[in-house]
C-alpha cells in the first residue's frame, strides 16, 4: 500500500500555518470547491500538465458541518447528535485536524444509521475534487469482480477455479510449477504464491511494450519462483490485483474499463472520477484511481448494505460477505507496515479489504476497511452502523485515530 505512494513528495511538504475552524457548527455556509485548474489534478502526480497534488492550494479555513447538505447525489443526510452521538467529541477532533494535530487530513466524513451526519474538508480537500486513492483501488477492483458475478459473467464457484482457465493466449508449457493452483480467491487474499524478483518487476516497468495485455500475466507465471503451499501465504504485492483485472477484462463483454464505468460507477451516480490505464492496457488494478470523498462514502455504503444500492442488488450478498471476512488471519508483523495502534488487534484480510478489531473501553468492535497510501480510508463498523471516510496526504494510517476518537462518540 504505502510503497506505491510517493513518500519523497510527502517529505517535501511544508507545514503551513494552522487554520482554525470557527464556532461549534459550520465554519462556512458552503463546502469548498475546486478551481478549474485544480480539477485537473486527480492523482499524486500529473506529468501531462506538470502538476502534482501539492499544487492544490491549502484551504485558508476548514469547512466543518454537523448537518451536511443534501446534494441530490444519492446520499441521504442527517444531523450529528440527533441519534445520540457525542457531537462535541467529533467537533473537538475536527478542530485538532484543522490545527494540523493529526498530520495532513483532507476530508473527514461520517455516516451513522445510513445518513451522512458529518462532513468536513481541510487542507487540500474539496467537495468536488477527485482525491487520489492509492491502494484503496484494490478494494474497488474486488467490487468490480463482485459486479461481474452478479451479472453472471462469473460465479462464486469460479473464485476457486484456476485463473488460467479464464485467460486465453497463454503458453502454459512455459509456466513455473504450481501456477495452475492460483485462483481468484488466492489473488484477492494476497496468497497467490507468486514470487517475482525486484529485477523482473523493474524490467516490466522499463519495457511496457513487451508486457502489454496478456503478456504481463505470461511473464508473471513464467518468471515466478515455483508456487508451493509454503509460498501461498499473505504477501502484499501488485501482481495479484493485476492478474485479477486481466480476468475481469477476459470475462466481461467489452473492456474492463467500460464495465467498471457502466456497470458499477454509473449505477451509483459516480461520474467525477479517474482510473488510469496501466502500461498493460487495462485499468491499474492496484492503484491510480481517484474519486471524491462523497463517492467513497457511496462505495462504503454499498459494502455495508451487503451489495445493495438504492434497493438494487449490484453485488451478491455472498460475495460481500466473503470479501469482508477474515479469510486470512494476519500477524502483528504482517500488519505493522500498514497500520498500528494500541486500540487495534486481531487483523485479517478478505478480498482486498482489511478487518481489524477496535477496542473501546472493554469491548471490541470489528471494523472492515479499504486503505490506501497517504491515509486514504473507508472504514465501517456494522455493529454501530457507522461509516467513516478519510482522505489525506500523510505518512500515516488513521485507524487508530478512528478507534480512539471517533468510535467512542457513537457508543
Amino acid at each position: 500500500m504505502f510503497n506505491q505512494f510517493n513518500l519523497k513528495c510527502l517529505l517535501a511538504i511544508s507545514v503551513l500555518g494552522s487554520f482554525a475552524a470557527q464556532g461549534t457548527q459550520e465554519t462556512n455556509n458552503q463546502a469548498p470547491t475546486a478551481t478549474v485548474e485544480e480539477t485537473k489534478i486527480k492523482h499524486w502526480s500529473e506529468p501531462a500538465i506538470k502538476r502534482t497534488f501539492w499544487d492544490i492550494a491549502e484551504l485558508e479555513k476548514a469547512f466543518i458541518s454537523v448537518a451536511p447538505t443534501n446534494k441530490n447525489d444519492g446520499i441521504t443526510v442527517g444531523e450529528l447528535g440527533i441519534n445520540g452521538a457525542n457531537k462535541d467529541m467529533i467537533l473537538t477532533l475536527a478542530q485538532e485536524i484543522a490545527d494540523k494535530k493529526h498530520s495532513n487530513v483532507d476530508s473527514l466524513l461520517i455516516a451513522h444509521n445510513g445518513d451522512l451526519v458529518f462532513e468536513s474538508y481541510f487542507a487540500r480537500g474539496r467537495i468536488d475534487l477527485s482525491h487520489p486513492q492509492s491502494s484503496t483501488t484494490k478494494s474497488y477492483t474486488a467490487l468490480a469482480i463482485g459486479r461481474a458475478i452478479q451479472l453472471g459473467y462469473l460465479s462464486m464457484k469460479d473464485l476457486h477455479k484456476p485463473v488460467v482457465s479464464f485467460l486465453k493466449g497463454l503458453d502454459e508449457s512455459k509456466f513455473d510449477k504450481g501456477v495452475e493452483t492460483i485462483t481468484l480467491h488466492k489473488l484477492m487474499t494476497m496468497t497467490s504464491g507468486l514470487q517475482i524478483s525486484p529485477e523482473k518487476l523493474e524490467e516490466y516497468q522499463k519495457n511496457p511494450e513487451q508486457y502489454n495485455g496478456i503478456k504481463l500475466v505470461q511473464a508473471f507465471f513464467e518468471d515466478s519462483a515455483p508456487v508451493t503451499e509454503a509460498s501461498q501465504t499473505f504477501n502484499y504485492q501488485g501482481a495479484n490485483p493485476d492478474v485479477v483485472m486481466q480476468v475481469l477484462d477476459a470475462v466481461v463483454p467489452g473492456s474492463a474499463k467500460d464495465f467498471i464505468e457502466n456497470e458499477l460507477f454509473d449505477k451509483m451516480g459516480i461520474a467525477n472520477y479517474d482510473w488510469r490505464t496501466d502500461k498493460n492496457g487495462l485499468p491499474a488494478a492496484g492503484s491510480f484511481s481517484s474519486i471524491t470523498s462523497r463517492d467513497m462514502l457511496k462505495l462504503g455504503s454499498l459494502v455495508m448494505n451487503e451489495g445493495k444500492w438504492k434497493g438494487s442488488q449490484l453485488i451478491p450478498q455472498s460475495f460481500i460477505n466473503k470479501a469482508t471476512k477474515r479469510n486470512i488471519q494476519l500477524s502483528e508483523e504482517q500488519v505493522k507496515n500498514f497500520y498500528s495502534g494500541d486500540n487495534l488487534s486481531d487483523s485479517g484480510y478478505g478480498y482486498f479489504w482489511w478487518q481489524t478489531d477496535m477496542k473501546v473501553k472493554d469491548k471490541q468492535y470489528l471494523s472492515n476497511s479499504a486503505q490506501g497510501g497517504g491515509g486514504v480510508t473507508i472504514l465501517s463498523i456494522d455493529e454501530l452502523d457507522l461509516l467513516v471516510i478519510v482522505t489525506a496526504h500523510s505518512r500515516q494510517a488513521y485507524l487508530q485515530m478512528i478507534a480512539e476518537r471517533i468510535v467512542p462518540a457513537f457508543i
